[in-house]
């Protein structure tokens, strides 16, 4: 219950970003509107162990080398006097910050002298990553979302998108180690690329660091229920259960920011 309470406080962005980065009202997402650089985003909070920030690539921009980056950081983004150009390498040569580069494919990581990690195969209800249990399916991408998701078959719910491409979900978490440290693990479309950053400190703040660099244009936060879901959840789920396409939902008699949420998952 507590996760739940601060992944949903956390599903959104921190008002202090890069300057070509816009934010709608709800702050869950961010686009970039011109140039390729300058677009660094940050959690709204410090995330907590084992907690993932995941986001879905809503747009992608032709024309640019270089695609989603994603990370952790100990600076409070409320402490920048400058928000960097590039999240690499201008923000983890300040120190303190851990960026990977999203790419189309190679993502995953392989330490030396481990094998490789056991992965459940990806219909398994939940991803576990050390002692993190997180719900699978709101972790992984779909070429098509917002139709007809309460009549899912089989052949659509194994339909798992590349990395870099629009409706893929990536999210970054840390899972603490017996040794004090912690890993920094990135999810892509609900498999752990293992851990891609080593040693990172828990006794400071951790936020997480989105950059829609480049090819990326437009990403959106989306919120991951631990245990029970909130009654945020249950209403939509409600909802979409009695209307036959998303686009629906615009002409119900709904508060604004829950018709937002009914809309994406």
């Amino acid at each position: 219950a507590v996760m739940a309470a601060r992944c949903r406080l956390a599903a959104r962005f921190h008002h202090v970003h890069g300057t070509n980065v816009r934010l709608d009202t709800s702050r869950t997402r961010a686009t970039r509107v011109e140039s390729f650089a300058n677009g660094l985003c940050f959690s709204q909070e410090p995330l907590a162990p084992g907690q993932i920030f995941l986001v879905e690539i809503e747009e992608k921009e032709l024309g640019w080398c270089g695609h989603l980056r994603v990370g952790l950081t100990a600076h409070d983004p409320q402490s920048l006097e400058v928000v960097p150009e590039y999240s690499l390498p201008d923000l983890v040569n300040m120190g303190d910050t851990w960026v990977f580069a999203i790419t189309r494919s190679h993502n995953r990581m392989v330490v030396d002298g481990e094998e490789a990690r056991a992965r459940g195969p990806p219909w398994e209800p939940f991803l576990l990553i050390e002692r993190v249990r997180i719900p699978r399916d709101t972790l992984v991408g779909r070429s098509r979302p917002g139709r007809y998701s309460h009549i899912l078959d089989d052949l659509y719910k194994m339909n798992v998108l590349p990395a870099t491409a629009r409706r893929s979900r990536i999210g970054v978490l840390y899972a603490p180690r017996p040794d004090g440290t912690a890993d920094m693990h990135i999810v892509i479309n609900g498999e752990d690329m293992g851990p891609s950053a080593r040693g990172l400190p828990t006794t400071r703040p951790l936020y997480a660091v989105v950059d829609v660099f480049a090819s990326t244009k437009s990403v959106r936060v989306i919120p991951v229920d631990y245990g029970f879901p909130s009654l945020q959840t249950l209403c939509r789920l409600v909802i979409q259960k009695h209307i036959v396409h998303r686009l629906a939902i615009e002409g119900l008699d709904l508060p604004p920011l829950l018709k937002n949420f009914c809309q994406h998952e």
